[in-house]
């Protein structure tokens, strides 16, 4: 965790730093890769795959978290919201497992990953592979009503054709030192943003968002909620428990410090323990003898519930998107007239997550 940390801190500096430069021949390489792989699927050298209904892509061009699955789980509501069935594709990052399977609400994480099976809990069918060509076609035979595809994460997957591509950058890190992996975060480069059809800017509380000049760029502002419990919905938190120095925060999130310092701003003095992103959690590392309450993410929870107590607490996130976001979207897959039809005026697309 702290090797993952110090590269972090390298790749998000407001300063240029050694260690990002001493990487700069391998970020050279990587990006040499990237173009040949992207210019085999332009010139039909490496074949895209069409599945039987629209496609939207949900993705990001840094490593790590940037809020694509309460995005995900946002546009979900809203479609659904709007007459369609929408069906979700993801490769369950975290998995122990290789097949394409459909996700259940009561898997193990360790089988479908943990993202996805935030996702199922939503209600839409979610199928995981990593050939998310081979995971969308699974889901449509299962659930012949999906007619509308989104795929979690899968803006580099270029084997699936899409019909709409959707990056999410976080507004407060935005692309760190615009270098692309590992002397920086990127995946593509900062350029690959300006062919996608559409930039969503992360957001909350006191976080505004430098534009990037794209013709469509929205924002969504991301909300913690209430806090549940893991084991009893009925029981209620406590907020005394923040300011215990005994409470201990954990987070197996991309980016942990994120969620420790939102807590901090609300009183929280007790300990913060990070993981690596998808971390696998087993009865030990929850184990805090005396601790009056464990604080974690949604995400984490689903992995600890198996050997959770009552002193567990999740807190969801939800991403608030704007009616314009899927009008566009809508726009994009049927046809302006459909889209007009569809909208729900004065409605705002939400999920928990």
């Amino acid at each position: 965790m702290r090797r993952a940390g110090a590269l972090a801190r390298t790749w998000y500096s407001r300063e240029p730093t050694l260690g990002s430069q001493l990487l700069q021949p391998l970020a050279w390489l990587f990006g040499r890769a990237v173009a040949l792989r992207r210019a085999g699927y332009r010139h039909g050298v490496l074949r895209q795959a069409r599945v039987a209904v629209p496609v939207i892509v949900v993705g990001n061009i840094t490593a790590g978290g940037a809020g694509k699955t309460p995005l995900v789980a946002a546009l979900v509501e809203a479609l659904a919201a709007r007459g369609r069935h929408p069906g979700v594709v993801s490769r369950g990052h975290g998995r122990v497992t290789n097949d394409v399977r459909e996700v259940r609400a009561n898997d193990d994480a360790r089988d479908v990953g943990d993202e996805p099976l935030l996702l199922a809990a939503s209600g839409a069918p979610v199928c995981v592979g990593r050939d998310r060509v081979a995971a969308a076609r699974k889901l449509i035979d299962a659930h012949p009503d999906v007619d509308v595809i989104v795929a979690d994460d899968g803006l580099q997957h270029y084997a699936l054709a899409r019909d709409v591509e959707i990056a999410v950058v976080d507004a407060a890190r935005e692309l760190g030192n615009e270098r692309l992996l590992p002397a920086g975060p990127l995946r593509e480069p900062a350029s690959r943003l300006d062919s996608v059809d559409a930039i969503v800017w992360r957001t909350a509380s006191g976080v505004t968002p430098r534009m990037r000049a794209h013709a469509r760029e929205f924002v969504a502002a991301y909300e913690p909620r209430r806090w549940i419990n893991v084991i009893d919905r009925a029981l209620r938190f406590d907020a005394r428990v923040l300011s215990d120095p005994a409470t201990v925060a954990i987070a197996g999130i991309a980016h942990p410090d994120a969620f420790f310092a939102a807590l901090r701003a609300r009183g929280f003095a007790g300990k913060a323990i990070g993981f690596p992103d998808h971390h696998r959690y087993v009865r030990d590392d929850v184990a805090f003898a005396g601790a009056p309450a464990i604080l974690m993410t949604e995400k984490d929870a689903v992995k600890c519930r198996a050997f959770g107590d009552v002193r567990m607490w999740m807190q969801p996130i939800v991403a608030r998107i704007a009616p314009a976001l899927i009008e566009f979207v809508l726009e994009r897959i049927d046809g302006p007239e459909t889209a007009r039809d569809a909208g729900l005026p004065g409605d705002q697309g939400s999920a928990r997550l």
